[in-house]
């Protein structure tokens, strides 16, 4: 018997967005943000956004904050795997290990475990567009009659799919409900800040005013490269030192980049849209990160360094979830 999606919530006038970037590694920034978010609202976060959207790491925690965790469990989570994972020296090894947490976490679990509008943003690797699973039929631009809550994938797939950054993690395939079988990657290729996305379908198919949305937009911070000798040090075997920091600087750029021209095309095409967005720069030296990191103690700065970004925003993020 297939369980009908839900419909779009309607649990208030306003329609609330939480959009969390990719960013590997750097998701402990997130984390810290999140954990003052939650704080302040004294409520799961899953009862206080009508949306939540991720890419790559944002796309683990959105599913995890989805089926109603609160954010002490998916730190404690990030702590005890994150590190673990990072430190494989080979894509194989990194793969099988981001793989066997997925289902660890979230065994067999479908679309019905999410207590919230969810969406993962993955990338169609073979025809270079978007793919994004999405738990509600309303959201569905078009064929809804034929519509199915995350292509009929279990939500461990997608979160994979969102996170198969290639070339340190490799690509993932998944078999639609339909028979369709999709080649996917990160998400962070199309939309590393997914916000643009999310704002579409409150707007379009979910109908829902500008001017009631609100969307909280979460990065990652932005930090100084790591030292040469401490990219290094995570070669992969059979790479040579210029082809692992060629990849990695260019991945990281890209990524970036993306970031940065999907939030200035949301401020111009939303520019009345009341949106607080969250990803400050840390430029001290001893911050250098990327999205490889796995020093715990210098993961567990990035949640600091999160929970300060979250100050600045405070009052605005308390309207928020009360008007």
């Amino acid at each position: 018997m297939t369980t009908s999606p839900p419909s779009a919530p309607d649990r208030h006038p306003l329609f609330r967005i939480l959009s969390l970037d990719g960013g590997g590694a750097k998701g402990f920034y997130t984390l810290g943000v999140l954990s003052e978010i939650e704080a302040l609202a004294k409520r799961p976060l899953s009862q206080c956004f009508d949306l939540i959207i991720g890419t790559s790491t944002g796309a683990i925690i959105a599913a995890l904050l989805g089926r109603g965790d609160e954010v002490r469990q998916v730190q404690s989570l990030y702590e005890e795997h994150v590190p673990t994972i990072m430190k494989n020296q080979s894509r194989r090894s990194r793969t099988k290990a981001l793989h066997r947490l997925a289902f660890a976490v979230f065994r067999d679990a479908n679309h019905t475990a999410f207590k919230t509008g969810v969406e993962v943003v993955a990338t169609n690797w073979k025809d270079e567009q978007p793919f994004i699973f999405k738990n509600m039929v309303n959201q569905a631009y078009h064929s809804k009659s034929s519509f199915e809550p995350f292509f009929g994938v279990r939500i461990a797939d997608a979160v994979i799919a969102s996170c198969s950054a290639y070339p340190f993690f490799r690509r993932y395939t998944v078999k639609t409900s339909h028979g369709s079988i999709v080649e996917l990657a990160d998400g962070g290729f199309c939309a590393n800040n997914p916000s643009l996305y999310a704002i579409a379908d409150a707007t379009r198919p979910l109908k829902h005013s500008p001017a009631n949305v609100r969307l909280v937009s979460i990065g990652v911070g932005s930090y100084p490269e790591p030292p040469l000798w401490k990219q290094a040090r995570r070669i992969v075997r059979t790479w040579s030192l210029a082809r692992y920091v060629t990849s990695s600087d260019f991945l990281q750029k890209m990524l970036n980049t993306n970031t940065q021209s999907m939030q200035t095309l949301t401020e111009i095409l939303f520019e009345d849209l009341p949106t607080i967005r969250i990803n400050d720069p840390f430029r001290e030296p001893d911050m250098a990160t990327d999205l490889m990191e796995h020093d715990l103690n210098k993961l567990n700065r990035l949640t600091q360094k999160g929970r300060i970004s979250f100050r600045k925003h405070e009052q605005k993020l308390k309207l928020f979830l009360e008007g």
